[in-house]
Protein backbone atom coordinates (compact mmCIF):
# COMPACT_ATOMS: atom_id res chain seq x y z
CA UNK A 1 0.00 0.00 0.00
CA UNK A 2 1.02 3.71 -0.11
CA UNK A 3 0.88 7.20 0.67
CA UNK A 4 -1.60 7.90 -2.47
CA UNK A 5 -3.88 5.00 -1.26
CA UNK A 6 -4.34 5.98 2.10
CA UNK A 7 -5.27 9.80 0.89
CA UNK A 8 -7.23 8.00 -1.36
CA UNK A 9 -9.06 6.15 1.21
CA UNK A 10 -10.04 9.32 3.16
CA UNK A 11 -11.61 10.95 0.15
CA UNK A 12 -13.65 8.10 -0.48
CA UNK A 13 -14.64 8.40 3.00
CA UNK A 14 -15.77 11.74 2.60
CA UNK A 15 -17.31 11.64 -1.18
CA UNK A 16 -19.18 8.71 0.02
CA UNK A 17 -21.20 10.14 2.59
CA UNK A 18 -19.46 8.56 5.65
CA UNK A 19 -18.16 11.49 7.34
CA UNK A 20 -21.44 13.01 7.17
CA UNK A 21 -23.63 10.24 8.43
CA UNK A 22 -20.88 9.97 11.75
CA UNK A 23 -20.96 13.52 11.99
CA UNK A 24 -24.60 14.06 12.10
CA UNK A 25 -25.15 11.54 14.87
CA UNK A 26 -22.23 13.15 16.29
CA UNK A 27 -23.99 16.36 16.63
CA UNK A 28 -27.70 15.35 17.56
CA UNK A 29 -25.53 14.13 20.93
CA UNK A 30 -27.09 17.47 22.98
CA UNK A 31 -23.32 17.81 24.82
CA UNK A 32 -23.81 20.91 26.89
CA UNK A 33 -21.02 21.18 28.94
CA UNK A 34 -22.34 24.21 31.02
CA UNK A 35 -25.65 22.98 31.47
CA UNK A 36 -25.70 20.50 34.28
CA UNK A 37 -28.44 18.30 33.38
CA UNK A 38 -26.02 16.84 30.37
CA UNK A 39 -24.07 15.22 32.03
CA UNK A 40 -25.20 11.47 30.93
CA UNK A 41 -25.19 12.96 27.72
CA UNK A 42 -21.75 13.79 27.75
CA UNK A 43 -20.68 9.99 29.04
CA UNK A 44 -22.77 8.82 26.19
CA UNK A 45 -21.44 10.55 23.21
CA UNK A 46 -18.29 8.77 24.73
CA UNK A 47 -19.42 5.82 25.10
CA UNK A 48 -21.39 4.99 21.75
CA UNK A 49 -19.38 7.21 19.69
CA UNK A 50 -16.12 7.45 20.44
CA UNK A 51 -15.66 3.82 22.23
CA UNK A 52 -16.30 1.99 18.82
CA UNK A 53 -13.97 4.77 17.16
CA UNK A 54 -11.32 3.78 19.16
CA UNK A 55 -11.53 0.04 18.81
CA UNK A 56 -11.83 0.65 15.22
CA UNK A 57 -8.29 1.80 15.56
CA UNK A 58 -7.21 -1.30 17.61
CA UNK A 59 -7.08 0.93 20.95
CA UNK A 60 -8.18 0.00 23.97
CA UNK A 61 -10.80 2.77 25.51
CA UNK A 62 -11.78 3.49 28.77
CA UNK A 63 -13.87 6.49 30.15
CA UNK A 64 -12.46 7.97 33.53
CA UNK A 65 -14.72 9.88 35.98
CA UNK A 66 -13.35 14.08 36.21
CA UNK A 67 -11.10 14.67 38.92
CA UNK A 68 -12.66 17.79 39.20
CA UNK A 69 -16.18 18.98 38.88
CA UNK A 70 -15.86 18.84 34.90
CA UNK A 71 -17.41 15.52 32.83
CA UNK A 72 -15.89 13.01 32.43
CA UNK A 73 -13.07 11.89 30.07
CA UNK A 74 -12.06 8.83 27.74
CA UNK A 75 -8.28 7.28 26.98
CA UNK A 76 -7.65 4.85 24.50
CA UNK A 77 -3.95 3.65 23.66
CA UNK A 78 -2.84 1.57 21.09
CA UNK A 79 0.50 0.00 21.39
CA UNK A 80 2.17 -0.94 18.72
CA UNK A 81 6.27 -1.46 19.51
CA UNK A 82 8.37 0.07 22.85
CA UNK A 83 11.06 1.44 19.39
CA UNK A 84 8.42 3.45 18.38
CA UNK A 85 6.94 6.96 18.86
CA UNK A 86 3.58 7.32 20.60
CA UNK A 87 1.13 10.10 19.18
CA UNK A 88 -1.07 11.89 21.51
CA UNK A 89 -4.09 13.27 20.29
CA UNK A 90 -6.77 15.41 21.53
CA UNK A 91 -10.35 16.61 21.57
CA UNK A 92 -13.59 17.84 23.11
CA UNK A 93 -17.03 16.37 23.10
CA UNK A 94 -18.50 19.01 24.89
CA UNK A 95 -20.10 22.32 23.19
CA UNK A 96 -21.32 25.57 24.21
CA UNK A 97 -25.03 26.12 24.78
CA UNK A 98 -27.23 25.69 21.93
CA UNK A 99 -29.13 28.77 21.97
CA UNK A 100 -32.11 27.08 19.41
CA UNK A 101 -33.79 30.21 19.35
CA UNK A 102 -30.58 32.30 18.44
CA UNK A 103 -30.15 30.33 14.90
CA UNK A 104 -31.78 30.87 11.60
CA UNK A 105 -35.10 29.53 10.55
CA UNK A 106 -34.86 26.40 9.06
CA UNK A 107 -31.93 25.71 11.27
CA UNK A 108 -31.73 23.32 14.64
CA UNK A 109 -28.33 22.67 16.39
CA UNK A 110 -29.15 19.34 17.35
CA UNK A 111 -29.50 18.41 13.85
CA UNK A 112 -27.18 18.67 10.39
CA UNK A 113 -28.56 20.75 8.00
CA UNK A 114 -26.54 20.85 4.39
CA UNK A 115 -26.89 24.19 2.81
CA UNK A 116 -23.85 23.56 -0.20
CA UNK A 117 -20.66 23.90 1.45
CA UNK A 118 -22.12 25.02 4.97
CA UNK A 119 -22.92 21.83 7.20
CA UNK A 120 -24.73 24.13 10.25
CA UNK A 121 -25.45 22.05 13.40
CA UNK A 122 -23.65 22.84 17.13
CA UNK A 123 -20.34 21.02 16.89
CA UNK A 124 -20.00 20.78 13.36
CA UNK A 125 -16.84 23.08 14.07
CA UNK A 126 -15.93 23.14 17.76
CA UNK A 127 -14.72 20.22 18.12
CA UNK A 128 -16.98 17.29 16.85
CA UNK A 129 -16.04 17.59 13.18
CA UNK A 130 -12.41 18.39 13.98
CA UNK A 131 -11.90 15.04 16.43
CA UNK A 132 -14.09 12.94 13.82
CA UNK A 133 -11.61 14.02 11.14
CA UNK A 134 -8.74 13.42 12.79
CA UNK A 135 -9.78 9.93 13.73
CA UNK A 136 -11.51 8.92 10.64
CA UNK A 137 -8.17 9.96 9.11
CA UNK A 138 -6.01 7.34 11.63
CA UNK A 139 -8.78 4.79 10.54
CA UNK A 140 -7.92 5.25 6.82
CA UNK A 141 -4.09 5.33 7.44
CA UNK A 142 -4.48 1.52 9.10
CA UNK A 143 -6.52 0.65 6.47
CA UNK A 144 -3.79 1.14 3.89
CA UNK A 145 -1.17 0.13 6.13
CA UNK A 146 -3.21 -2.95 6.36
CA UNK A 147 -3.68 -2.94 10.16
CA UNK A 148 -0.90 -1.36 11.41
CA UNK A 149 -0.29 3.02 11.94
CA UNK A 150 3.75 2.77 12.15
CA UNK A 151 3.21 4.57 15.77
CA UNK A 152 1.92 4.36 19.30
CA UNK A 153 -1.34 6.29 19.57
CA UNK A 154 -2.84 7.67 22.52
CA UNK A 155 -6.61 9.60 22.66
CA UNK A 156 -7.52 12.06 25.06
CA UNK A 157 -10.92 13.11 24.71
CA UNK A 158 -12.44 15.55 27.64
CA UNK A 159 -15.88 16.76 28.37
CA UNK A 160 -15.06 20.51 29.73
CA UNK A 161 -13.29 22.10 27.50
CA UNK A 162 -16.00 24.88 26.87
CA UNK A 163 -16.12 25.43 30.52
CA UNK A 164 -12.15 25.76 31.19
CA UNK A 165 -11.47 21.86 31.00
CA UNK A 166 -12.75 21.86 34.59
CA UNK A 167 -10.01 18.50 36.11
CA UNK A 168 -8.00 17.99 32.59
CA UNK A 169 -4.90 19.61 34.41
CA UNK A 170 -5.24 17.37 37.63
CA UNK A 171 -6.36 14.15 35.30
CA UNK A 172 -3.06 14.45 33.30
CA UNK A 173 -0.75 15.07 36.21
CA UNK A 174 -2.78 11.52 37.65
CA UNK A 175 -2.45 9.87 34.80
CA UNK A 176 0.63 10.78 33.55
CA UNK A 177 2.14 6.91 32.39
CA UNK A 178 -1.24 6.29 30.46
CA UNK A 179 -0.72 9.56 28.55
CA UNK A 180 3.10 9.63 27.84
CA UNK A 181 3.80 10.37 24.10
CA UNK A 182 6.25 12.20 22.25
CA UNK A 183 4.24 14.66 20.64
CA UNK A 184 0.86 16.01 20.38
CA UNK A 185 -1.44 16.23 17.17
CA UNK A 186 -4.49 17.73 17.52
CA UNK A 187 -7.03 19.79 15.85
CA UNK A 188 -9.22 22.69 16.98
CA UNK A 189 -9.78 26.67 16.65
CA UNK A 190 -9.95 28.27 12.86
CA UNK A 191 -7.35 28.17 10.05
CA UNK A 192 -5.86 32.20 9.11
CA UNK A 193 -7.88 31.53 5.91
CA UNK A 194 -10.25 29.12 4.88
CA UNK A 195 -8.70 28.07 1.94
CA UNK A 196 -4.80 27.68 3.59
CA UNK A 197 -4.45 24.91 5.61
CA UNK A 198 -2.47 26.16 8.96
CA UNK A 199 -0.60 24.92 12.30
CA UNK A 200 -0.40 26.26 15.29
CA UNK A 201 2.16 25.68 18.46
CA UNK A 202 0.17 26.82 21.44
CA UNK A 203 -2.78 29.41 22.72
CA UNK A 204 -2.49 32.77 24.20
CA UNK A 205 -3.72 32.41 27.89
CA UNK A 206 -7.10 33.99 29.49
CA UNK A 207 -7.42 35.44 32.91
CA UNK A 208 -10.70 36.82 33.46
CA UNK A 209 -11.90 39.42 36.51
CA UNK A 210 -14.54 41.14 37.44
CA UNK A 211 -14.42 44.92 37.83
CA UNK A 212 -17.60 45.56 40.62
CA UNK A 213 -18.31 49.28 41.94
CA UNK A 214 -21.10 48.53 45.10
CA UNK A 215 -22.23 51.34 46.86
CA UNK A 216 -25.43 50.98 47.56
CA UNK A 217 -28.11 48.41 48.71
CA UNK A 218 -30.59 50.41 46.11
CA UNK A 219 -31.43 53.21 44.10
CA UNK A 220 -32.07 56.79 44.34
CA UNK A 221 -33.83 58.81 42.31
CA UNK A 222 -31.50 60.83 39.84
CA UNK A 223 -34.11 64.07 40.45
CA UNK A 224 -33.90 63.93 44.16
CA UNK A 225 -29.97 62.89 44.79
CA UNK A 226 -28.43 63.39 41.45
CA UNK A 227 -25.19 65.51 42.23
CA UNK A 228 -24.85 64.46 45.58
CA UNK A 229 -23.89 60.54 44.88
CA UNK A 230 -21.64 58.87 43.42
CA UNK A 231 -22.79 57.26 40.18
CA UNK A 232 -21.21 53.77 40.55
CA UNK A 233 -21.35 53.58 36.13
CA UNK A 234 -19.48 56.45 36.10
CA UNK A 235 -17.41 55.33 38.38
CA UNK A 236 -16.23 52.08 36.70
CA UNK A 237 -16.50 53.46 33.18
CA UNK A 238 -13.97 56.15 34.43
CA UNK A 239 -11.73 53.09 36.32
CA UNK A 240 -12.01 50.96 33.15
CA UNK A 241 -10.63 53.92 31.15
CA UNK A 242 -7.65 53.80 33.44
CA UNK A 243 -7.07 50.29 32.48
CA UNK A 244 -7.42 50.83 28.35
CA UNK A 245 -7.76 53.71 26.76
CA UNK A 246 -10.26 54.55 23.86
CA UNK A 247 -8.09 52.96 21.11
CA UNK A 248 -7.63 49.79 23.05
CA UNK A 249 -4.19 50.23 24.64
CA UNK A 250 -3.38 48.46 27.71
CA UNK A 251 -2.43 51.01 30.68
CA UNK A 252 -1.26 49.12 33.06
CA UNK A 253 2.48 48.06 32.61
CA UNK A 254 2.11 45.05 33.88
CA UNK A 255 0.32 43.40 31.28
CA UNK A 256 1.42 44.67 28.19
CA UNK A 257 2.62 42.96 25.81
CA UNK A 258 6.04 41.43 26.89
CA UNK A 259 9.05 41.23 24.38
CA UNK A 260 7.97 39.17 20.74
CA UNK A 261 10.53 36.75 20.25
CA UNK A 262 12.72 36.68 16.82
CA UNK A 263 11.22 33.19 15.74
CA UNK A 264 7.55 34.42 16.53
CA UNK A 265 7.63 37.98 14.89
CA UNK A 266 9.52 35.98 11.63
CA UNK A 267 7.03 33.78 11.47
CA UNK A 268 3.81 35.84 11.65
CA UNK A 269 5.78 38.34 8.76
CA UNK A 270 4.21 36.30 6.01
CA UNK A 271 0.63 36.35 8.12
CA UNK A 272 -2.75 38.52 6.44
CA UNK A 273 -5.30 38.26 8.74
CA UNK A 274 -9.52 39.19 8.48
CA UNK A 275 -10.13 39.85 5.01
CA UNK A 276 -12.46 36.59 4.05
CA UNK A 277 -15.98 36.12 3.53
CA UNK A 278 -18.26 37.03 7.14
CA UNK A 279 -15.14 38.51 8.58
CA UNK A 280 -15.42 41.37 10.14
CA UNK A 281 -13.54 44.57 9.10
CA UNK A 282 -10.22 44.98 11.38
CA UNK A 283 -10.06 48.34 13.02
CA UNK A 284 -6.09 49.47 12.22
CA UNK A 285 -6.23 52.24 14.71
CA UNK A 286 -6.74 49.61 17.33
CA UNK A 287 -4.23 48.37 19.62
CA UNK A 288 -0.87 48.54 20.10
CA UNK A 289 0.14 50.92 17.44
CA UNK A 290 3.34 49.27 17.33
CA UNK A 291 2.30 45.95 16.48
CA UNK A 292 1.26 44.76 13.17
CA UNK A 293 -2.48 43.23 12.72
CA UNK A 294 -0.93 40.09 12.80
CA UNK A 295 0.93 40.70 15.98
CA UNK A 296 -2.01 42.30 17.69
CA UNK A 297 -3.99 39.07 17.89
CA UNK A 298 -1.26 36.37 17.84
CA UNK A 299 1.31 38.06 20.07
CA UNK A 300 0.00 40.65 21.57
CA UNK A 301 -1.72 41.08 24.77
CA UNK A 302 -5.47 42.29 24.64
CA UNK A 303 -7.89 43.79 27.78
CA UNK A 304 -11.17 43.21 26.71
CA UNK A 305 -14.61 44.36 28.40
CA UNK A 306 -16.82 41.61 27.86
CA UNK A 307 -20.02 42.57 29.46
CA UNK A 308 -20.91 45.96 31.15
CA UNK A 309 -24.25 46.47 33.46
CA UNK A 310 -25.77 48.91 35.77
CA UNK A 311 -29.65 49.50 36.91
CA UNK A 312 -31.63 47.56 34.08
CA UNK A 313 -30.32 48.49 31.15
CA UNK A 314 -33.28 47.05 29.22
CA UNK A 315 -35.82 48.98 31.05
CA UNK A 316 -33.58 52.15 32.67
CA UNK A 317 -35.57 54.05 34.95
CA UNK A 318 -34.58 57.37 36.28
CA UNK A 319 -32.27 56.65 39.11
CA UNK A 320 -28.55 56.27 40.34
CA UNK A 321 -27.66 52.60 40.33
CA UNK A 322 -26.42 50.82 43.83
CA UNK A 323 -24.20 48.79 41.92
CA UNK A 324 -22.30 48.06 38.55
CA UNK A 325 -19.75 45.55 37.42
CA UNK A 326 -18.09 44.45 34.31
CA UNK A 327 -16.50 41.20 32.94
CA UNK A 328 -13.45 41.39 31.72
CA UNK A 329 -10.66 39.33 30.22
CA UNK A 330 -7.12 39.35 29.85
CA UNK A 331 -5.70 37.38 26.59
CA UNK A 332 -1.82 37.50 27.29
CA UNK A 333 1.40 36.00 26.11
CA UNK A 334 3.79 33.74 27.76
CA UNK A 335 6.15 36.09 29.75
CA UNK A 336 3.41 37.66 31.31
CA UNK A 337 3.02 37.65 35.05
CA UNK A 338 -0.55 36.07 35.53
CA UNK A 339 -0.02 35.38 39.14
CA UNK A 340 0.19 39.05 39.96
CA UNK A 341 -2.42 40.09 37.53
CA UNK A 342 -5.46 41.18 40.50
CA UNK A 343 -2.59 42.80 42.37
CA UNK A 344 -1.11 44.95 39.02
CA UNK A 345 -4.61 45.93 38.18
CA UNK A 346 -5.54 46.81 42.21
CA UNK A 347 -2.34 48.90 42.67
CA UNK A 348 -2.94 50.61 39.21
CA UNK A 349 -6.54 51.25 40.45
CA UNK A 350 -5.47 52.33 43.44
CA UNK A 351 -2.98 54.86 42.20
CA UNK A 352 -5.89 56.44 39.75
CA UNK A 353 -7.77 57.16 42.86
CA UNK A 354 -10.28 54.34 42.18
CA UNK A 355 -9.83 52.47 45.48
CA UNK A 356 -13.94 51.95 45.49
CA UNK A 357 -13.13 49.27 42.75
CA UNK A 358 -13.43 45.61 43.47
CA UNK A 359 -11.23 43.15 41.42
CA UNK A 360 -12.05 39.77 41.79
CA UNK A 361 -10.09 37.17 40.20
CA UNK A 362 -11.93 34.66 37.83
CA UNK A 363 -10.52 31.78 35.76
CA UNK A 364 -7.51 31.16 33.96
CA UNK A 365 -6.10 29.39 30.92
CA UNK A 366 -2.28 29.56 30.73
CA UNK A 367 -0.29 30.54 27.81
CA UNK A 368 2.15 28.14 26.25
CA UNK A 369 3.77 27.60 23.02
CA UNK A 370 6.37 24.84 21.02
CA UNK A 371 9.09 26.55 19.51
CA UNK A 372 8.62 26.73 15.93
CA UNK A 373 12.04 25.32 15.19
CA UNK A 374 11.08 21.44 16.88
CA UNK A 375 12.10 18.91 14.67
CA UNK A 376 8.64 18.22 14.86
CA UNK A 377 7.08 21.27 14.00
CA UNK A 378 9.28 21.08 11.00
CA UNK A 379 8.68 17.35 10.05
CA UNK A 380 4.66 18.12 10.08
CA UNK A 381 4.67 20.82 7.63
CA UNK A 382 6.54 19.12 5.35
CA UNK A 383 4.05 16.25 5.39
CA UNK A 384 1.18 18.94 4.82
CA UNK A 385 3.04 20.85 1.86
CA UNK A 386 3.50 17.34 0.15
CA UNK A 387 -0.11 16.69 0.63
CA UNK A 388 -1.46 20.10 -0.57
CA UNK A 389 1.27 21.55 -2.90
CA UNK A 390 1.96 24.68 -0.96
CA UNK A 391 3.06 25.20 2.64
CA UNK A 392 1.01 25.57 5.27
CA UNK A 393 0.67 29.07 7.30
CA UNK A 394 2.63 28.53 10.68
CA UNK A 395 1.19 30.35 13.88
CA UNK A 396 3.51 30.60 16.85
CA UNK A 397 -0.14 30.06 18.90
CA UNK A 398 -3.46 30.51 18.48
CA UNK A 399 -5.22 33.87 19.27
CA UNK A 400 -7.87 32.39 21.21
CA UNK A 401 -7.12 29.81 24.30
CA UNK A 402 -7.00 25.93 24.71
CA UNK A 403 -6.03 23.71 27.74
CA UNK A 404 -2.10 23.39 25.88
CA UNK A 405 0.02 24.58 28.77
CA UNK A 406 -1.64 20.79 29.80
CA UNK A 407 0.53 19.14 27.21
CA UNK A 408 3.24 21.53 26.78
CA UNK A 409 3.82 22.12 31.19
CA UNK A 410 2.90 19.00 32.56
CA UNK A 411 3.45 16.27 29.89
CA UNK A 412 6.27 17.77 28.36
CA UNK A 413 5.29 17.33 24.29
CA UNK A 414 5.81 19.68 21.53
CA UNK A 415 2.20 20.50 20.49
CA UNK A 416 1.04 20.52 17.01
CA UNK A 417 -2.63 22.05 16.40
CA UNK A 418 -3.70 21.58 12.61
CA UNK A 419 -7.68 23.37 12.54
CA UNK A 420 -9.88 21.95 10.32
CA UNK A 421 -12.36 25.08 10.45
CA UNK A 422 -12.26 28.90 9.42
CA UNK A 423 -12.43 32.30 11.06
CA UNK A 424 -16.12 33.04 10.08
CA UNK A 425 -17.38 29.47 11.00
CA UNK A 426 -19.55 31.06 13.82
CA UNK A 427 -18.22 29.19 16.28
CA UNK A 428 -19.43 29.66 20.07
CA UNK A 429 -22.16 31.63 18.05
CA UNK A 430 -26.17 30.54 16.23
CA UNK A 431 -25.54 29.30 13.11
CA UNK A 432 -22.43 27.42 13.62
CA UNK A 433 -21.03 25.58 10.51
CA UNK A 434 -18.44 22.96 9.18
CA UNK A 435 -17.09 24.19 5.07
CA UNK A 436 -17.57 20.77 3.36
CA UNK A 437 -14.59 21.78 1.15
CA UNK A 438 -12.43 22.29 3.68
CA UNK A 439 -13.28 19.53 5.53
CA UNK A 440 -12.57 17.25 2.69
CA UNK A 441 -9.36 18.51 2.23
CA UNK A 442 -8.53 17.99 6.46
CA UNK A 443 -9.09 14.68 5.35
CA UNK A 444 -6.77 14.09 2.88
CA UNK A 445 -4.07 16.63 4.96
CA UNK A 446 -4.54 14.11 7.93
CA UNK A 447 -4.16 11.04 6.64
CA UNK A 448 -0.77 12.09 4.35
CA UNK A 449 0.63 13.20 7.97
CA UNK A 450 -0.08 10.07 9.81
CA UNK A 451 0.76 7.80 7.12
CA UNK A 452 4.34 10.13 6.92
CA UNK A 453 4.65 9.59 10.95
CA UNK A 454 4.29 5.85 10.57
CA UNK A 455 6.90 5.41 7.32
CA UNK A 456 9.23 7.51 8.80
CA UNK A 457 8.67 6.85 12.55
CA UNK A 458 11.98 7.93 13.68
CA UNK A 459 12.39 11.53 11.45
CA UNK A 460 11.52 13.94 14.09
CA UNK A 461 12.96 12.20 16.90
CA UNK A 462 15.91 14.44 17.97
Amino acid sequence: MTRSRAIAYATEYFDSGAFLADLTRRVAFPTESGLPERRLDLHAYLGQEIVPAAARLGATARIADNPGDGGPLLIARRHEADDLPTVLTYGHADVVTAEPHRWRPGLDPWRVTVEQDRWYGRGTADNKGQHTINLAALEQVLRARGGHLGFNLVILIETSEETGSAGLSEFCTRHRDELAADLLIASDGPRVAAGRPTVFLGARGSAGFTLRVALRDRSYHSGNWGGLLRNPATVLASAIACLADGRGRILVPALRTPPIPAAVRDALAVIQVGGGPGDPDIDQDWGEPELTAAERVIAGNTLEVLSLAAGNPDTPVNAIPGEAHAHCNLRFQPGTDIAGLTTAIRAHLDDHGFGMVTVEPGGVMHASRTDPGNPWVQFALASLERTEGSPPALLPNLGGGLPNDVFTDQLGLPTIWIPHSYPACAQHAPDEHLLAPLARQALRLMAGLFWDLGEHAGAGQS
